[in-house]
């Protein structure tokens, strides 16, 4: 049987951490996530504006140590600084891979950010982007639970229309295998099926998490793009970001085909996605608690499938609980009659 973990956010895989902070006057954020003890980790990129940071280092055919803390931020380019800053908080605790004869460790912080330079918010921070300052407190604030919605990457983020957020959902089975995602929705396409008031993400929904949708009735999808895309289009100008923990024992290749059905999840919640105006990424963080069972192939099937249908969840979750900020409208408002939970 599987089912939502008791928090239902990425923290229900052990040794999960999660810290979050905002500026509300510059309509930004950071999301960082702690790997209690280092995680075998991976990276998959499908969007076509990616901006991100150590991707490299999780190669399955590089030297991939691991990951000691994952950073989704907003900002943009401005945002890479975050994980400058993990990295040194991290170095103050001696976490971090040990360098052979030197003073100090490696902290591996491997990160993506996404844009919202143009969201309403102040940009005018001078010489100091706030993102350093708020990656701190983020680190200082990490636990097991956190809110969902206008919180952390998230804080800024726009989904098609809509006002995005941060998601976040979790699956656990008899079995023990634990699977979380956590996602900062600022996409191009649209979460809301054309026509309707249901979001793509519903066939998905575990225990009334988006306010108990209502099944669309029968209608054919448009093959355009949807009405409620984001507009203007801006190369660079979008980007989901995401995270799945599994408690699994993998190897770096495994944790890769997991992100690789991971992003299955994007597609099924976003429509269109993995765009050239987007810079969709997803992250794989294993924790090593649990050995894969045999048959490994197909163990690892069910991972990846986990994981791809917590990620569509948590989309939803992100937009479902979002809300409105500044000209940008939640989906709650909007669109009331695609669930039944108010």
């Amino acid at each position: 049987m599987v089912r939502p973990g008791s928090k239902n956010l990425i923290t229900d895989v052990r040794g999960i951490t999660v810290g979050n902070a905002e500026d509300a006057t510059a309509m930004t954020g950071v999301t960082v996530l702690f790997a209690e003890q280092r995680g075998v980790g991976a990276a998959d990129i499908r969007g076509g504006a990616p901006g991100t940071r150590e991707t490299e280092a999780l190669l399955p055919e590089g030297l991939n140590v691991g990951v000691d803390a994952i950073v989704l931020a907003g900002g943009s380019v401005y945002g890479l600084d975050a994980a400058g800053a993990v990295t040194n908080w991290l170095a103050q605790t001696g976490r971090g891979f040990r360098l052979a004869g030197a003073p100090m460790v490696a902290p591996i912080v491997p990160s993506a950010i996404l844009f919202d330079l143009t969201n309403g918010g102040d940009k005018n921070w001078g010489a100091e982007p706030p993102f350093r300052r708020l990656a701190i407190k983020a680190c200082e604030s990490a636990s097991g639970a956190f809110k969902l919605g206008n919180v952390g990457a998230g804080y800024g983020g726009r989904a098609g229309a809509y006002k995005g957020g941060l998601g976040s959902a979790s699956a656990v089975t008899d079995e023990g295998v634990a699977v979380g995602a956590i996602v900062a929705v600022n996409s191009f396409g649209s979460p809301v099926m054309p026509g309707t008031s249901t979001l793509w993400a519903w066939p998905y929904e575990q225990n009334g998490e988006m306010g108990r949708q209502v099944p669309p009735r029968g209608a054919s999808v448009p093959m355009g793009l949807p009405d409620d895309v984001k507009r203007p289009p801006q190369p660079g100008g979008n980007t989901t970001i995401a995270i799945v923990a599994v408690n699994a024992m993998l190897t770096p290749a495994q944790a890769k085909r997991v992100a690789i059905m991971a992003q299955d999840g994007l597609a099924r919640s976003l429509r269109p996605v993995h765009t050239p105006l987007d810079g969709d990424s997803v992250f794989v963080v294993a924790t090593g608690e649990r050995p894969l069972a045999d048959p490994i192939a197909l163990e690892l099937t069910v991972l990846g499938s986990l994981a791809a249908d917590c990620l569509a969840r948590a989309v939803g979750r992100a937009v479902f609980e979002a809300e409105a900020l500044g000209p940008w409208e939640a989906y709650r408002t909007v669109h009331a009659k695609g669930f039944g939970g108010r």
